[in-house]
């Protein structure tokens, strides 16, 4: 009798991994799990599987978008990424808070879809990260937790929607269509308006570029990476091992000395501007003070 491995959401916070064959329904080892029967079919399996790969009008849709998906269960990163990527999504996954913060970073994406308990930085902080340099990128936020308290807090922080554990794939691909359709995905020629202000610079991260008046200083990726985080902290401390994580990929002595090059580019670049400065905070990192 031919078998085939599949996955299934059974609970909330887990994976399971169920038989089907043509005579059974599909089910988990009660000796093995010791949870209840699930109740979809053969049929039913058959019929999943048809409508992932065989709506075609979506997928030629969805292809446009990519999403970054930070999700710190493997089984389930696992299983949503190749479900979206059926969907036609172009997919980034990260296990953690922090990787995905770098990620963002360093690439464009069209939508977040972030798990609220993640190690390292949790969903609700990253939002916070990420909505300091971008108010317009959609946030749905994926939780175990059903309190209306912490629905109210991530829609305060900026989230534009929340799913609960557990959710079939159908509804999450419809919440990530409704979302990014309700949002309008930024045309070619719209993208790049999420400038900087920096005294009388105008800052492009994107283009990699710093306007004076007339004069355009073209930067480096890690010049505009690094950059754009003091821009993202302006007057606050940018912490020098967040900054050595997000740009250089990790806090080492090299790093270290290398990132003190960089910052010397940056403020010769800015010394036009008297009201701009790049401060060191002894023992903790950097400041970009506009006044």
């Amino acid at each position: 009798m031919k078998r085939v491995t599949i996955f299934i959401y059974q609970d909330v916070e887990k994976t399971v991994i169920a038989s089907v064959s043509q005579r059974s329904n599909l089910c988990t080892p009660r000796d093995c799990f010791g949870k209840k029967r699930l109740a979809m079919t053969i049929v039913e399996f058959a019929a999943t599987c048809y409508n992932i790969r065989h709506m075609k009008d979506g997928i030629e849709k969805n292809s446009r978008h990519k999403i970054l998906l930070i999700e710190d269960d493997p089984n389930l990163g696992f299983i949503l990424n190749e479900n979206l990527e059926l969907q036609g999504f172009k997919v980034k996954l990260c296990a953690d808070g922090e990787e995905g913060l770098a990620a963002y970073h360093r690439e464009q994406f069209d939508l977040c879809l972030i798990d609220v308990m993640l190690p390292k930085k949790d969903g609700f902080a990253l939002a916070r990260e990420i909505r300091k340099t971008n108010r317009e990128v959609p946030i749905i936020f994926l939780t175990a937790k059903s309190l209306k308290e912490d629905r109210i807090a991530g829609f305060k922080i900026g989230g534009d929607d929340y799913v609960t554990k557990p959710f079939s794939m159908e509804e999450l691909v419809l919440r990530l269509q409704a979302v990014l359709k309700r949002t309008k995905p930024a045309a070619p020629e719209s993208r790049g308006k999420n400038l900087f202000g920096i005294g009388r610079f105008s800052f492009d991260p994107e283009q990699q570029s710093l306007q004076f008046g007339d004069k355009q200083q073209k930067l480096t990726s890690k010049e505009s990476e690094l950059l754009k985080l003091l821009c993202v902290h302006a007057n606050e401390v940018l912490e020098r091992d967040l900054a050595l994580k997000l740009v250089w990929g990790e806090d080492s002595y090299f790093n270290g000395r290398s990132m003190d090059v960089f910052i010397s580019k940056l403020r010769k670049y800015l010394q036009e501007d008297k009201n701009v400065e790049i401060m060191n905070v002894h023992g903790r990192g950097f400041k970009l003070v506009v006044r």
